[in-house]
């Protein structure tokens, strides 16, 4: 089938025999005919040209989006759902992304150091997302989501930008007060920042709350753990799921007011295993992000890449990779992601000026709520964080806020009870759920009772369970790390603190503001 934004054509698909081929056939012809390099495949359809950046002179480059996907114009086509990212190098790259109600022609990004002055001019790519309908259950439906690349930026520097095509202008007077701005990370580590985190977002009043709550905050950008939007409300990685793709363009509205000036660091949840897309079910993710390439196989595994902002690395992972509870893309990597992450922290921790190095993904590597922990990830994953040292784990997948006391080898190094410190290379690695970002909170397991700032119940061993083999069997478990449990709606703050005693400032903070816990994670402390 070939619909508004595809050029088959020029990509190697003999357009009568595209008309015929569903959007998953065209996935596998492109990855048989060119390989995953050279097929640039959102959603099993082909959007024309590559993501465009800026030369050093301000001008456009790259391709302009296809001749298909131009098939409507105008100002009644407003643009919605802006939401930025970093590239790999977020001192100079950014990624603007956005949604126009129809195929738009010539979409493109004003950008400049001020408001009045958005001369520069960068072109931008359609991806066109088809989904299929379903008999009685939902129509099929057409999205159109718009990248730019901006590369060749200044460090440490505000841009101002507006996001446009053929008949809507953001530099026009009638649309200026949708331009927005963004800040480029800084050359050298800043004194002091702050990025925040949480998953499970979802759309609704609480999750516009966990925005309002962000936005207080001030952060340089904002980690989302997984399970964005919900549009697959069963979470398995199915075409049997129920879903709704329309709940996407709720999510990009919802979180606009943030996004569209917080770069947002997204990664895989189950519930994004969309599998009417690409075999892995991520073509609908390819489709509406533009994230970091990172050296891995982003067309596979979007959701594993890493960035470094003043003195943290930053890894992202896709934990649908290694999970044993929920096993639709169980091993999809071949192994390859875990390799990566090796290969990354080797990395980072030989790069000068990086003191931390924080991980993040979907599915808990330990929670006593009702997911409990994944034993996958704890096999897989777990040993090189405590090789590596890293410093920070945070998680969603569980509908609360939980952390650990610092643990390495699967057992307590240290107690970091609210208040305390933690060193990663002498005591071990604190895991933060932070599962709180607005869907429908979970309980704790039976004996496991909330203990937060200023309700702290006295330390004892709780039941749980892990998910303990590939088949989904699960194993029972008395635990002593669960340190915090609270059963509310909150956002993760961390302050990362560089300098003679570079440090990192972790708060919990629920919904009207009040803290929750708190520690810190000093190295050598």
């Amino acid at each position: 089938m070939e619909t508004p934004g595809t050029e088959t054509p020029d990509v190697g698909i003999p357009p009568r025999l595209a008309r015929r081929m569903s959007m998953p056939e065209q996935y596998e012809y492109l990855r048989a005919a060119f390989g995953r390099r050279r097929a640039l495949v959102t959603a099993g359809a082909v959007a024309g040209g590559l993501l465009t950046g800026c030369s050093g002179d301000g001008s456009a480059t790259g391709t302009q989006a296809s001749p298909a996907a131009s098939a409507t114009s105008g100002s009644a086509l407003p643009p919605f759902g802006r939401h930025l990212a970093f590239g790999a190098d977020p001192r100079t790259q950014m990624r603007i992304s956005w949604q126009v109600p129809r195929a738009v022609r010539t979409p493109y990004v004003r950008i400049g150091l001020r408001p009045d002055d958005l001369s520069r001019k960068i072109a931008a790519e359609v991806r066109d997302l088809h989904t299929p309908g379903v008999t009685g259950v939902r129509p099929a439906l057409d999205q159109f989501y718009v990248h730019a690349a901006l590369d060749r930026l200044t460090p440490g520097t505000t841009y101002y930008y507006g996001v446009g095509h053929d008949g809507y202008d953001p530099a026009a007077a009638a649309h200026r007060s949708t331009i927005a701005h963004f800040r480029t990370a800084p050359a050298t580590a800043p004194g002091s920042f702050t990025f925040t985190a949480f998953g499970d977002q979802g759309v609704g009043e609480t999750a516009a709350a966990s925005d309002h709550l962000m936005l207080k905050q001030d952060p340089a950008f904002h980690l989302h753990a997984g399970d964005l939007c919900y549009a697959d409300g069963t979470g398995h990685g199915k075409k049997t799921d129920g879903y709704d793709p329309g709940f996407w363009d709720l999510f990009l509205k919802q979180n606009e007011q943030v996004a569209r000036t917080v770069p947002w660091m997204v990664t895989t949840g189950n519930h994004d295993m969309e599998a009417w897309y690409s075999p892995e079910g991520y073509g609908g993710q390819l489709a509406r992000w533009s994230l970091p390439d990172s050296g891995f196989d982003a067309r596979s595994t979007p959701g594993a890449y890493t960035f470094t902002y003043g003195n943290v690395g930053v890894i992202a992972l896709d934990a649908n990779d290694v999970s044993y509870e929920i096993t639709a893309n169980l091993g999809h990597s071949g192994g390859r992601q875990t390799a990566w992450l090796e290969r990354t922290l080797k990395k980072l921790r030989a790069a000068d000026g990086i003191d931390f190095v924080v991980v993040f993904f979907h599915h808990c590597a330990y929670s006593t709520s009702s997911h409990a922990s994944d034993g996958g990830v704890r096999k897989e994953w777990l040993p090189l964080f405590d090789d590596h040292r890293v410093d920070l784990v945070i998680n969603g997948h569980n509908h609360v806020y939980e952390r650990t006391d610092a643990l390495r080898g699967g057992a307590v190094g240290r107690a970091v009870p609210i208040g305390g410190t933690a060193d990663p290379v002498r005591d071990g690695i604190v895991y933060v759920t932070a599962g709180g970002g607005g869907r429908d909170l979970y309980g704790f397991r039976p004996g496991a009772k909330e203990s937060y700032e200023g309700h702290e119940r006295t330390h004892r061993p709780v039941d749980s369970f892990v998910w303990a083999t590939k088949s989904g069997q699960a194993r029972n478990e008395t635990v002593d790390w669960s340190r915090v449990r609270y059963r509310g709606f909150s956002l993760l703050k961390v302050e990362a603190e560089s300098g003679a005693h570079p440090r990192l400032k972790v708060s919990a903070l629920a919904h009207d503001g009040t803290r929750v816990d708190h520690f810190e994670v000093k190295r050598g402390a």
